[in-house]
């Protein structure tokens, strides 16, 4: 199928729209997946600017799938020799501390950092699967879609997270 007018893709109105749709689900995954919040974005950022470029070669049902590899592939290559380590970043510095006991905040401060180092502990694998589930409310078959892998796979990962959260989440107590 020859393309002599600008289609698919290309077009900046379809682009347009799914930039909208897939900028932040991209993004989130890259957070989850390197644990780096300004790699994320810039990645993000790189993997439009290449679809854009390779829009004619790219047809629209593919440019998910493009999108997705592009970002995973230059995300490996910026931290090569670097191993990962994923990092939350509190977003709301204002706690409601007027009704609550200290000792209560001082204890829920405790369980995140306890919590966010064990989700850290998990394989890049399980985390992956597990914080796109969890966090981002993805169903199993979008996650799979995501990562290139079956839904069993996808169901496995995040059974074994569980385990291991469950596991670690006893020994905090």
């Amino acid at each position: 199928m020859k393309k002599n007018t600008i289609s698919g893709i290309c077009e900046e109105i379809t682009f347009s729209s799914f930039f909208e749709n897939h900028a932040k689900s991209l993004r989130n995954y890259l957070f989850y997946k390197f644990g780096n919040e300004d790699q994320a974005d810039d990645v993000t950022q790189e993997a439009f600017i290449k679809l854009w470029q390779n829009c004619a070669d790219v047809p629209p049902e593919k440019a998910k799938s493009f999108l997705y590899t592009v970002a995973n592939n230059t995300s490996l290559n910026h931290i090569a020799h670097q191993k990962v380590v994923l990092q939350y970043v509190a977003k709301n510095t204002h706690k409601h501390t007027d009704k609550q006991n200290p000792e209560f905040l001082m204890e829920e401060e405790q369980f995140k950092t306890k919590l966010q180092k064990a989700i850290a502990g998990l394989t890049e694998a399980q985390r992956t699967a597990f914080l796109l589930h969890r966090i981002d409310g993805k169903k199993y078959h979008e996650i799979a879609e995501i990562l290139g892998i079956s839904i069993k796979a996808v169901e496995k990962r995040i059974h074994k997270a569980l385990v291991e959260l469950r596991k670690e989440i006893e020994n905090i107590r």
